[in-house]
């Protein structure tokens, strides 16, 4: 069965509306993860596989309907299935999770975006196919853009699924193990803001920045040389 976009839209907003009605956010918050934290392990312990499966299950849903939560849920990957597999497991939800919005939002919304906006969509996409890689990977670094606008802003743009996939999952992998690690000592966090630092979230941006800058210093030069 194949849903149209309507069809599509109504299921997305039922979903929204029973997420803030029946209050599903409080179960994705810090301080409910730190209250059932030995309830959940002692679940894990019995139930290795079956928390797995909901657990990732659980991360795609809530990444791709942009619902908010991810980064506890990120926490609770390193405090259920330590750095190592914990890191795997939410690299690979996340990206997917990411992906299914991106392509939610490209079947739902970009021929409208075309319509109305086509002239600026072609200069965007004139950019994306030229150096779209370079600026996802960026965006993926820097803390300061909503994990789901990237998904959505992305969507709207000719970028190609398995580009979006595979930077998406390189990019967010150094903020990935950053919150995993923090997960693993889940008893001495009070905050998220606990986690990263100026410095850290600094480091992330110049991380970003840095193949972009380079590869502009790189073809400033070749066309200088070129002119001489």
């Amino acid at each position: 069965m194949t849903l149209s976009k309507n069809q599509l839209l109504a299921l997305l907003a039922v979903l929204v509306i029973c997420f803030f009605y029946f209050d599903w956010q409080q179960y994705l918050s810090l301080s409910e993860l730190k209250t059932r934290q030995q309830e959940i392990e002692a679940y894990r312990d019995n139930n290795p596989l079956i928390t797995l499966i909901i657990y990732s299950l659980t991360y795609i849903i809530v990444t791709a309907l942009s619902w908010p939560g991810a980064t506890v849920l990120t926490l609770a990957g390193g405090a259920l299935f330590g750095l190592f597999w914990g890191a795997v497991i939410v690299s690979f939800a996340s990206t997917i999770g990411a992906t299914l919005a991106f392509l939610a939002t490209r079947f739902l919304f970009r021929d409208n975006i075309e319509q109305r906006f086509g002239s600026w969509l072609k200069t965007v996409n004139e950019g994306i196919a030229k150096e779209g890689s370079y600026y996802l990977f960026t965006l993926r670094l820097v803390p300061f853009i909503p994990f789901f606008v990237i998904n959505v802003v992305m969507g709207l743009t000719t970028m190609k699924t398995s580009t979006f996939y595979w930077v998406s999952q390189v990019g967010m992998l150094a903020g990935t193990i950053l919150y995993v690690n923090a997960g693993t000592q889940l008893a001495n966090i009070n905050s998220v803001s606990d986690i990263a630092s100026p410095v850290m979230i600094g480091s992330f941006v110049l991380l970003g920045i840095f193949p972009l800058a380079t590869k502009k210093i790189v073809a400033y030069f070749r066309s200088s040389q070129a002119q001489e």
